[in-house]
């Protein structure tokens, strides 16, 4: 199913948008380890709309209740399981779009795959909203890797024309993630934070939206982690990165850029630094033939602008057979990529925890 992800741990996210409730359930945590549920709510927080003035009126503190899975501050090795209750719904603002679908939005391929039974109200199954649960799923996997000393941090690289600086790709470190000035979008160069945020109010103001592009590194990981073909570090990551609803592109290391270059200039030289095999440069974002080389791993994805917007736009009448136009109400990010940016570490360190599990069982 479409809602599973995972190799050593397999993760399976339920609900919809206005459902009574959302939810994540992990099997495979290895028993013993240490569950820090306060760092976890703060983490999940920085998602939660109720949290970040850019978003959706939508208030949602994203509160979750561990079912099962945890006893006496560890995991336990039963599958853990963590809902949390939708409180703030209204679906009769959406009661139109099941035969007036919106552009942009899943409603029109929903309704065709799932012959018109599918949950539409707030997207259904297909909202943002699922991204709460991913959250809960990524801020374990977090607090698990950094017990390892493998850290994940993101910024917002750009939001519609304002861009920020990049990580260095070869010495990025947890100073960096610490040092990130976050207001109500994270960026490095703290000049392009109110030029962000006046963007976003700009586009809110005239019924629009604007999209963005997160870039997230991991450092602190061993060479060896993934696989050829399938299964390498890359496929992993834009797996449940595409997951994230809106993420409509994504590039490791210098990405689309290395086309415009030479085999000379692209090439990553390897040498020795205190003993340990490195590369001058980090064209190839830490990952070759699909697996990690104990480079900073660095990729970025691109979030297109939020499609509920409240223009008027064209459509068509389902049921009519009809062109016709129609008007979004409801509560809606102006830009979704605010929001994402920890979906977007969530989603990262799910990844590399299953990769880091998978390694750990063939190299035992």
């Amino acid at each position: 199913m479409s809602s599973l992800y995972g190799n050593s741990i397999k993760i399976s996210i339920f609900g919809q948008s206005h459902s009574d409730s959302i939810g994540v359930v992990i099997d495979g945590i290895p028993a013993g380890e240490p569950f820090d549920a306060e760092k976890l709510k703060a983490f999940t927080a920085r998602r939660a709309p109720s949290n970040n003035s850019l978003g959706t009126p939508r208030k949602e503190a994203d509160e979750f209740e561990v079912l099962s899975g945890v006893a006496n501050g560890k995991f336990c090795g039963a599958p853990f399981a963590a809902v949390i209750k939708n409180t703030n719904v209204k679906p009769g603002d959406y009661s139109e779009f099941s035969e007036r679908p919106r552009p942009g939005h899943a409603d029109y391929t929903a309704n065709v795959k799932y012959h018109g039974a599918n949950d539409f109200s707030g997207g259904g199954h297909f909202s943002g909203r699922l991204t709460a649960p991913l959250c809960i799923a990524g801020g374990i996997c977090l607090q698990l890797l950094e017990n390892r000393g493998i850290y994940i941090g993101a910024h917002h690289e750009r939001i519609g024309s304002v861009t920020d600086l990049r990580f260095d790709p070869v010495n990025v470190s947890k100073a960096d993630f610490d040092a990130l000035v976050r207001g109500r979008v994270t960026v490095i160069d703290e000049s392009k934070l109110s030029k962000m945020e006046a963007l976003v109010e700009e586009c809110r103001s005239e019924k629009d939206s604007v999209g963005g592009v997160i870039e997230c590194a991991v450092i602190g990981l061993p060479a060896g982690l993934g696989d050829p073909i399938f299964d390498g570090m890359e496929n992993r990551i834009a797996q449940i990165v595409f997951g994230i609803p809106g993420v409509k592109g994504i590039e490791f290391g210098n990405g689309f850029d290395c086309a415009k270059i030479r085999g000379s200039e692209n090439n990553d030289s390897f040498a020795y630094k205190d003993g340990k095999v490195v590369t001058e440069t980090n064209n190839h974002g830490g990952i070759l033939g699909g697996i990690t080389s104990g480079m900073p791993l660095v990729f970025r994805a691109a979030l297109k602008p939020t499609p509920s917007i409240f223009k008027e736009q064209n459509t068509v009448d389902l049921t009519e057979k009809e062109d016709c136009t129609l008007v979004i109400k409801g509560r809606h990010d102006p830009c979704i990529a605010v929001r994402a940016l920890p979906c977007m570490e969530a989603a990262a360190a799910i990844a590399v925890y299953d990769a880091l599990l998978d390694h750990n069982k063939t190299n035992i």
